[in-house]
C-alpha cells in the first residue's frame, strides 16, 4: 500500500478504490489538492481519460472529529438531492481508514469559478455584473431556508428552537478544550451574546458557513453549486444571513473576516442592500434582530479561525500556504472584533 503523506492521501489505494466503487472510471485516478479550505481537505480526482470528481476527508489526526465528520456531509448532501438547493451530488463513500487513513466520500465535479479573492473576482465578473452575482447569492439562501426540513428527512430537529444557544456551547466548548492558549475577547464576547440570545422563528436547513467563496459560479453569473455543507443541520436561518454579512467586506473595512476577500473590490452591494433583498425574499412576520446574528458570526469565526490555528501548530492541516503565526494573529483581530460587535447589543 503506498504511503500516507502529508497530502492525506494514498495515490494508489485511492485510485484502485475509485475504479471499485465509482460508475465509469478508468484508472489510474490522479488526485490533487485543491487550495482553499481550512477545514477538511479537498481534493480533484481525474482519471485516465480526463473525467472528474471531488474527495473530501478530514484534516490529518481528526480523521473522527464529529467537527469534521465528511460522511455526515455526504448525508447532508443526499437530503438535498430532491431539492432546489444548488449542491454537488455524492457518487460514493468509504468508511474503511485502511484505504487512506480517514473516511472519505467523493462527488460530481461542476464546472464553474470560486470568487475566492478579488483577483478572481476582477478577472472573471465586470463591474456591472457583480450586483448579479450578489442578487444570486442571497436567493441561493433564501431558496435553502425555503425548504422545511421535514421534507427531507430531518423532522427530528425541525421543533427545536434552542440553534444558537447549542452553538454557543458548541464553539466555546471546542475552543476551550482543544486550544493552546486563551483569548479573552473570545470568551466576553461568548457571555454577551449568551445574556441576549434572540428568540428563534421556525426552523430551516442551516448551512453552517454560507458566503461567496464557499460557492461555484456559471459564466452566466447563476451558481453552480454551494460547497462546504459540513456544518448544516436544522436551526435559526438568520445564522446563515450573519454569516454572509460577517463575510461581505466593503472596500473601507479595517477588519475583514477573510484575509484577502473577495468583495473588497468595487461595484458589490453593500450589506444593508443583501439585507433589503434577503427580508424581501423570506419576507419575516416581525423584523429580526440581524445585529446580533452578525455578532454571533464575528465569534464563531474567530473560533474557527483560532482552531485552524491550533491545527497548522500541530500540522494537522498538511502543506499550507500560510504560517500558524499568520492564523494566529488573524483570530485575535477576529475575537477582537467579535467583542466590538457583541458591546454594541
Amino acid at each position: 500500500m503506498s504511503s500516507l503523506t502529508d497530502t492525506g492521501i494514498r495515490d494508489e489505494a485511492v485510485s484502485a478504490w475509485f475504479v471499485e466503487h465509482i460508475d465509469g472510471v478508468r484508472g489510474p485516478v490522479r488526485l490533487e489538492r485543491i487550495a482553499g479550505g481550512r477545514s477538511n481537505l479537498t481534493y480533484l480526482a481525474t482519471d485516465e481519460p480526463g473525467a472528474r470528481w471531488v474527495l473530501r476527508r478530514p484534516p490529518l489526526g481528526m480523521a473522527h472529529s464529529r467537527a469534521h465528520d465528511v460522511l455526515r456531509e455526504a448525508e447532508v448532501l443526499d437530503r438535498l438531492r430532491e431539492t432546489p438547493v444548488p449542491a454537488p451530488l455524492v457518487a460514493g463513500r468509504c468508511d474503511d481508514d485502511a484505504v487512506t487513513g480517514a473516511p472519505f466520500f467523493v462527488m460530481n465535479h461542476i464546472d464553474g469559478v470560486v470568487l475566492r479573492d478579488p483577483e478572481t473576482v476582477t478577472a472573471t465578473v465586470p463591474d456591472d455584473h457583480r450586483p448579479a452575482v450578489a442578487t444570486a447569492l442571497v436567493r441561493a439562501l433564501a431558496d435553502m431556508h425555503a425548504v422545511d426540513p421535514r421534507d427531507v428527512g430531518w423532522g427530528e430537529l425541525a421543533d427545536r428552537d434552542d440553534y444558537v444557544s447549542r452553538q454557543l456551547r458548541r464553539w466555546s466548548t471546542n475552543w476551550a478544550e482543544d486550544r493552546v492558549r486563551v483569548l479573552d475577547d473570545i470568551g466576553r464576547a461568548h457571555d454577551r451574546l449568551v445574556e441576549r440570545i434572540p428568540v428563534q422563528g421556525p426552523a430551516r436547513i442551516v448551512h453552517g458557513d454560507f458566503r461567496l467563496d464557499n460557492c461555484l459560479f456559471s459564466p452566466d453569473g447563476t451558481i453552480g453549486g454551494i460547497l462546504d455543507w459540513e456544518l448544516a443541520t436544522v436551526g435559526d436561518p438568520l445564522a446563515d444571513l450573519g454569516q454572509l454579512l460577517a463575510y461581505w467586506a466593503h472596500p473601507d473595512d479595517e477588519v475583514c473576516a477573510l484575509e484577502n476577500p473577495p468583495t473588497r473590490v468595487p461595484g458589490f452591494p453593500s450589506r444593508d442592500a443583501l439585507i433589503e433583498q434577503y427580508l424581501a425574499a423570506v419576507r419575516p412576520d416581525t423584523v429580526p434582530d440581524i445585529d446580533f446574528y452578525i455578532a454571533y458570526n464575528w465569534w464563531k469565526i474567530a473560533c474557527i479561525v483560532e482552531g485552524v490555528y491550533t491545527r497548522t501548530l500541530r500540522g494537522a492541516m498538511g502543506a499550507s500556504d500560510r504560517s500558524p503565526e499568520s492564523f494566529g494573529a488573524q483570530a485575535e483581530r477576529l475575537a477582537a472584533q467579535a467583542w466590538r460587535y457583541a458591546q454594541r447589543l
